[in-house]
């Protein structure tokens, strides 16, 4: 299997192979198309040129053409005797037909330049050949010859040959080692990429990845750090999550374990046998509760396409909240004030709201002392329904705050593991505020109490 520095490095020189081969192609089908015609115009105004001074000057017909030879041309002279003189390089090849001899002693003219046949793989430019030439009749010393000609491509490009030779043998040589540096230097970065890759399989999150880059490149292994570290505190999440789940559910199945090994002593006074019994009844609805609320959780988060909106009235939702805890309030004497308009309208799922309050609620009762009140506001707001939520109690430590909305967080966990909570119903809140597009927001100072604020979008 070929690696990947190996495929760029064939690519990079198939295209500019191919790149090449494009460009001579196209230069030279502009060539035959257009330049061609031109420098056969051309050619032919300097036979003129030629002609004129021969035939004004007979006597020095074949000195000058030497002599024009000698400035890059290629000149075949034939006399209608049947002469032959030719002047300057030799050609390649004589392949000039018969009938274009006979046109131009007859006084035609001959564009061989101009009529080449097309060679898209080879340029007809440097095709040394007398059919490849200019031709037209000159008279001299009363003797009608023709004159064929053309450029001496050896004579002109001989250096240039050199040179190009040269450049194109220098430009391979020099772009091999170029070729191989820079393939390394768009490689590398993929190779260290796959390595963490391998690393992160294997569960190493500590990767460093070159992200000072400003490409491509640098952009993805940016992407893929922030990707590692989002993993890893995925993993984390999880191995805490079933740490938290096993401690929780081993906590309660120890007491009922060891109260009902104590159930089995002989003449094991009534009063004990009561109390072993109700503290087993108290951990098995714990694990209840905790069972309940680790499926509801699951649930959650997969159900963001089976939350039932609609519109409802929020203040008799708020009232049924407060009415199932009616006893506890009473119990610990405390006030409720609710400021909720009757016409405020709240879109979203009834059953799912209601655990919202219900839990914030649940909350504010359980953790404020006797005599103490909770307040209910709730309004419109720029197409949110904002209910906020505040009680006067001891309030939540500066330390805590942050981890409030942690799956089996609790700010005192011995007392709360007591009164029955399982650290998930906050967890359950936010999770059912986030699945309607809502916020969830907590103020607190310690000695004045807590603010939950909740925003749903009312549409």
């Amino acid at each position: 299997m070929r690696s990947l520095y190996t495929r760029v490095l064939l690519v990079t020189i198939y295209a500019i192979a191919i790149s090449s081969f494009l460009g001579f192609y196209c230069s030279n089908l502009y060539y035959n198309w257009d330049i061609k015609k031109h420098y056969d115009e051309k050619l032919y105004r300097i036979a003129e040129d030629i002609r004129s001074y021969v035939q004004q000057y007979p006597e020095t017909l074949s000195d000058y053409l030497d002599s024009a030879a000698s400035m890059g041309y290629q000149i075949y002279l034939l006399g209608s005797e049947g002469s032959e003189s030719l002047h300057g390089g030799d050609f390649k090849a004589f392949d000039l037909s018969a009938d274009a001899k006979a046109s131009v002693l007859g006084g035609g003219e001959y564009h061989g330049v101009a009529e080449s046949e097309n060679h898209f793989f080879k340029i007809s430019y440097f095709d040394n050949r007398l059919s490849n030439t200019v031709g037209l009749p000159v008279m001299a010393a009363g003797e009608t010859y023709a004159l064929f000609m053309r450029s001496d491509t050896r004579l002109n490009f001989q250096e240039l040959e050199i040179f190009f030779s040269l450049m194109f043998a220098l430009t391979v040589l020099l772009s091999i080692p170029y070729f191989l540096l820079s393939t390394r230097y768009l490689v590398e970065p993929i190779t260290r990429l796959t390595e963490a890759t391998k690393r992160i399989a294997s569960g190493n999150f500590d990767i460093s990845l070159p992200t000072m880059r400003k490409d491509e490149i640098g952009q993805l292994a940016s992407h893929y750090e922030k990707m590692a570290r989002k993993l890893e505190s995925s993993d984390r999440a999880k191995r805490e999550f079933v740490a938290n789940v096993s401690h929780e559910i081993q906590s309660p199945l120890a007491s009922i374990q060891g109260f009902a090994d104590s159930l089995l002593e002989e003449n094991l006074p009534a009063d004990d046998i009561r109390r072993y019994a109700s503290i087993i009844g108290q951990e098995s609805r714990q694990l209840a509760e905790l069972s309940r609320q680790l499926l509801l959780l699951s649930s959650l988060e997969n159900a963001s396409e089976v939350v039932n909106k609609r519109s409802f009235a929020l203040q008799p939702q708020l009232r049924r909240s407060l009415q199932l805890l009616e006893w506890q309030l009473s119990e610990k004497e405390i006030a409720v004030h609710m400021r909720v308009p009757a016409s405020l309208l709240v879109v979203g799922d009834e059953v799912l709201l209601m655990q919202v309050w219900s839990n914030l609620l649940s909350n504010a009762v359980k953790h404020i002392p006797e005599g103490r009140s909770i307040e209910i506001v709730a309004a419109k707001e720029h197409g949110f329904c904002s209910v906020a939520i505040s009680d006067t109690g001891d309030g939540i430590d500066d330390e805590s705050l942050p981890f409030i909305f942690d799956r089996f967080f609790r700010g005192d966990q011995a007392r709360q593991r007591g009164e029955g909570s399982t650290g998930l119903g906050l967890s359950i809140v936010r999770r059912i505020v986030l699945l309607h597009g809502g916020t969830i927001e907590v103020e607190s100072k310690v000695g004045e109490g807590t603010t939950f604020r909740v925003r749903i979008p009312n549409e």
